[in-house]
């Protein structure tokens, strides 16, 4: 299950700036994590939807929502059960890497997925 887990919080959704949308080089990321959380049922996983820095607070917890759902849209899509999951935004208040500019930007636009229970 030590693997399972590892897999499962390995690997980030990235977004395009002001998109929510699940791009294709993702999906076959997303697939093996909703075979794993099919085969183990009893984690549970947190998908925390990011922004980058511009925008307002209200703004960016709006669409780190918007992120976060897609994500949670798509895995129950491949079959896993909704009660393994759960949603939350962050807005621009957790950067995964601090500074400015594009490449900056783009690393912080993203959903982080974390096991919550096992």
């Amino acid at each position: 299950m030590r693997a399972a887990i590892q897999q499962i919080t390995d690997g980030r959704v990235l977004f395009a700036f002001d998109k929510f949308d699940i791009q294709p080089q993702y999906k076959d990321m997303l697939t093996a994590k909703a075979e794993l959380m099919k085969k183990y049922p009893s984690i549970r996983v947190r998908i925390e939807g990011n922004c980058d820095a511009r925008g307002t607070q209200e703004y960016n917890l709006a669409l780190g929502e918007r992120r976060a759902r897609a994500a949670y849209e798509y895995l129950v899509m491949l079959g896993v059960n909704p009660d393994q999951m759960e949603m939350i935004s962050f807005g621009k208040e957790r950067p995964a890497v601090e500074g400015t500019g594009p490449a900056v930007w783009a690393k912080n636009r993203r959903d982080d997925f974390r096991v919550i229970a096992k």
